[in-house]
């Protein structure tokens, strides 16, 4: 096993707890270059990693973790996160293999949910969260929870049938501002490009269904 924590008590502890309940811990590492260099070295057969770390303290744990199973598919991964972050979880998931965890932080102060979790996803299973899946499954009923005001507003102004340029004038904001909002709305609404839809009316059809 790997440990990927850049608070260094807590990763300290982990290690710890985790050996006296069986685990091999090859190596710890302290932000995401050191987990990749540390996979390279050791091949662990688990990977255990904070979703933020350094430099920037948003998705570097998680950016290195979907890394490692592109390098290694099937690498067991679990992802400790200190709040629900939908997007960081939905996206652990996305490419449909098992081996997966999504846990909160909160979590780890109950070792043995924490280990029972760890064994789960080496087995190959999958845990998340159930605080994780309820905010997964409201997601999915209400495919527009995720915008922000400022996205809703783009895509009311989108609704109406105005172009960047109308929106930018109508909101007092540039159209390259316009344009960087209808780009979150596609991702957020999970509108890739295709040479077959036009991702602007899918986005509107969306937000007319929703009756918004």
């Amino acid at each position: 096993m790997v440990i990927a924590e850049d608070n260094a008590l807590l990763r300290e502890g982990l290690e710890q707890l985790l050996q006296r309940f069986g685990f091999t811990v090859v190596a710890t590492a302290s932000d995401a270059e050191e987990l990749i260099a540390a996979d390279r070295e050791h091949s662990p057969d688990i990977v255990l990693t904070d979703v933020r770390m350094p430099p920037g303290f948003r998705d570097e744990g998680l950016r290195a973790a979907l890394e490692l199973r592109r390098r290694r598919p099937g690498l067991p991964v679990v992802v400790l996160s200190q709040y629900v972050e939908q997007a960081y979880a939905a996206q652990l998931l996305a490419d449909g293999e098992e081996g997966v965890g999504y846990l909160l932080k909160d979590r780890v102060g109950d070792v043995r949910a924490l280990v029972a979790a760890l064994d789960e996803v080496a087995a190959g299973g999958t845990v998340i969260d159930p605080q994780v899946v309820r905010q997964l499954l409201s997601r999915r009923r209400d495919p527009l929870a995720t915008l922000s005001e400022r996205e809703r507003e783009t895509l009311a102004l989108m609704a109406e049938g105005r172009s960047n340029a109308a929106i930018a004038q109508r909101l007092v904001i540039t159209e390259a501002t316009v344009a960087k909002h209808v780009r979150s709305i596609l991702e957020k609404l999970n509108l890739p490009p295709t040479a077959a839809d036009n991702r602007r009316v899918l986005a509107v059809i969306a937000y007319l269904h929703h009756g918004t």
